[in-house]
């Protein structure tokens, strides 16, 4: 949701905090502000993108060691300037920024008011300041427990940078439920919401857990629990590099990411496939991997593009090991009472491993015995330590909001898991595996050879630009790609697009198709070929305008298609891994012509840490 950055040590504060809200702005980009302390405790916000808040600044005291600046999504309240953080307390001697949703905050801020407080803005987050202030103004509790007491008060998620004018050298950061790294220098320390804006500063990170906040006053580090427990941090050391979250010299996030795919791919099963010894082996699944050979049901659980690549997972594991899978949205999941048994496995996919609704549907299967594992890329991130098992997707960062890399991550590590739990349990014979093996360790180049088709698809997108509605079709695997292509479009170029089974095309969607209706369909030679080949002539006799997904050197649907994007030939397994990429491009490629911010698409934002 929002991002988070503060700084506390010995150099100028402002450089390092509005560098890292431009890092961060991918995170949330209606508003952003920044407060110094530097004798007065000076707080400018501006509605806008963080170059609106750059302009604004110009000219002003913005001098300090010590400063705390955030980059909004906003939850409650319109995104202007009197809803940006930070906000202020009632009498301005305190100031906080915030990631989350404070659910009880009406019943508190009624309180307050009773009490005199006034409130300037819309926000939940003005109200838990003015509860610090409320508990700190007769001098009986000190700063840090004046906010270790209000936090014990409020019902919700939150990350937390708070800042006191009356005591000027220290800084506070609280979390629960929404992620707070903190990155420890020499005689300096850093606050963030993920790591981007710290890399460049310091390899060496803390991550904050749930109910935990951090005093960092005179140089040293504390951790202690909101219930006054106090707790040694655990330092590890950043796999990051500063340029992994540069553009490259692409013209958008989201196109380096894309054309990151072969080296993600790769990184994602490297070290993990033996194709010589017939071996696959993910170390995350250690002692677990008898719990997955003999679960009688898997349930993955996941949202937006994990879902559809929890899509795939399915079709995987029952296609490849013969094991019984459901595929839920974790927003709906943790409240419709779901029957859940001790010999269920859940696999939760989250990109960042922060997203609310995955991390409460985990909680709700963990109390009822689940065993669950976890695929997420962002290492240190609150889904893997609360799941029993998991694996990394070694994605490396991925900036733009609509996530490319990490679906063909996600689905990779869950191609590689159901081909081990398939050897392992007997459902494939040994000829077919190994051909497995040889097939996904050549997709990466496969996938260079897809994007090479970049400028085509350009020329493509030009049909596209005056378009409304767009349907993606697929059968078997290509059902779920054809969802997550029409994500990808209507995520980026505000194009409504739907994706369907091909199938049932008859079943309603065919009264939508006329000349001003394209439909994009997975075409590619598989076991069911020749019914898509009947659905694409069924479109093709409406007057629909067909884009054609097709296996290299297809002739019969490239005559029939108006237009056709070729793909290496593979097996039926990988095909998401590569149709996906074409899929992706053409959303690039409209949105672009239309004149949309790519990377950061309206009322979007890249991790969901709130409901």
């Amino acid at each position: 949701m929002c991002g988070i950055v503060a700084y506390i040590g010995k150099r100028q504060a402002f450089p390092i905090i509005l560098k890292g809200l431009y890092r961060l702005e991918y995170r949330g980009y209606d508003s952003a502000g920044i407060a110094i302390l530097n004798g007065e405790l000076n707080v400018y916000k501006q509605a806008g993108k963080v170059s609106d808040l750059e302009k604004f600044v110009e000219g002003k005291n913005v001098n300090g060691t010590i400063a705390m600046g955030h980059t909004r999504w906003a939850t409650h309240g319109e995104p202007n300037d009197r809803n940006a953080h930070p906000h202020f307390s009632d009498t301005r001697n305190f100031a906080i920024i915030h990631n989350g949703i404070i659910e009880n905050y009406a019943s508190i801020k009624e309180e307050l008011m009773q009490r005199g407080h006034k409130f300037r803005s819309e926000t939940d987050t003005e109200v838990l300041v003015h509860l610090i202030e409320e508990i700190n103004k007769n001098g009986k509790f000190d700063f840090d427990e004046s906010v270790r007491l209000a936090l014990n008060e409020v019902v919700g998620a939150y990350a937390i940078v708070i800042l006191s004018k009356k005591d000027p050298n220290k800084l506070i950061a609280a979390r629960k439920g929404s992620p707070i790294v903190l990155g420890i220098g020499e005689g300096e320390y850093f606050v963030a919401s993920d790591a981007t804006p710290i890399i460049e500063y310091t390899k060496n990170v803390a991550y904050l857990n749930d109910g935990e906040m951090a005093i960092i006053s005179d140089g040293k580090l504390t951790v202690k629990t909101i219930g006054n427990k106090i707790m040694v941090p655990y330092i590890q050391q950043l796999e990051m590099n500063i340029e992994a979250i540069e553009k490259g010299g692409y013209d958008h996030f989201m196109l380096k990411e894309i054309y990151e795919q072969p080296r993600s791919i790769a990184d994602s099963m490297r070290g993990r496939i033996d194709s010589r010894g017939l071996r696959v082996r993910l170390g995350g699944l250690g002692e677990y991997e008898n719990k997955f050979v003999n679960a009688k049901r898997v349930i993955i659980v996941g949202c937006g593009t994990s879902w559809h690549a929890g899509l795939v997972g399915e079709y995987l594991i029952e296609d490849l090991a013969r094991i019984p899978v459901e595929v839920e949205y974790a927003s709906e999941f943790r409240y419709r009472n779901p029957v859940i048994t001790e010999d269920d496995v859940i696999i939760a996919i989250s990109q960042s491993g922060e997203t609310a609704d995955t991390l409460a549907a985990i909680e709700l299967a963990k109390s009822k015995g689940a065993t669950i594992f976890g695929i997420c890329n962002v290492v240190g991130s609150s889904i893997p330590r609360a799941t029993h098992a998991g694996s990394y997707t070694h994605a490396g960062p991925e900036i733009g909001v609509a996530s490319t890399k990490a679906f063909t991550a996600q689905v990779t590590v869950l191609t590689l898991l159901a081909f081990q739990i398939a050897h392992r349990r007997g459902t494939i014979p040994a000829s077919r595996f190994q051909a497995l093996l040889n097939e996904l360790e050549s997709i990466p180049s496969k996938v260079e050879i897809v994007l090479k088709s970049n400028e085509k698809i350009r020329v493509l997108a030009q049909q596209f630009l005056n378009m409304r509605n767009t349907l993606y079709l697929g059968r078997g695997y290509g059902f779920p790609v054809a969802l997550e292509g029409a994500l990808k479009l209507k995520e980026i170029s505000y194009i409504h697009a739907e994706g369907y089974p091909a199938a049932e095309m008859k079943h309603g969607p065919i009264a939508l198709i006329d000349e001003e209706m394209p439909v994009v369909v997975i075409a590619t030679k598989n076991a069911s070929y020749e019914k898509v080949v009947s659905n694409i002539q069924e479109v093709k006799a409406r007057k629909g305008m067909v884009v054609a997904i097709v296996t290299e050197g297809d002739q019969v649907v490239k005559e029939i298609a108006d237009f056709s994007i070729e793909i290496p030939e593979c097996d039926d397994t990988l095909l998401p891994l590569l149709s996906v990429i074409p899929l992706q491009l053409l959303a690039y490629h409209v949105a672009v012509l239309r004149g949309c911010n790519v990377d950061q698409p309206r009322n979007l934002a890249k991790s969901v840490t709130v409901e």
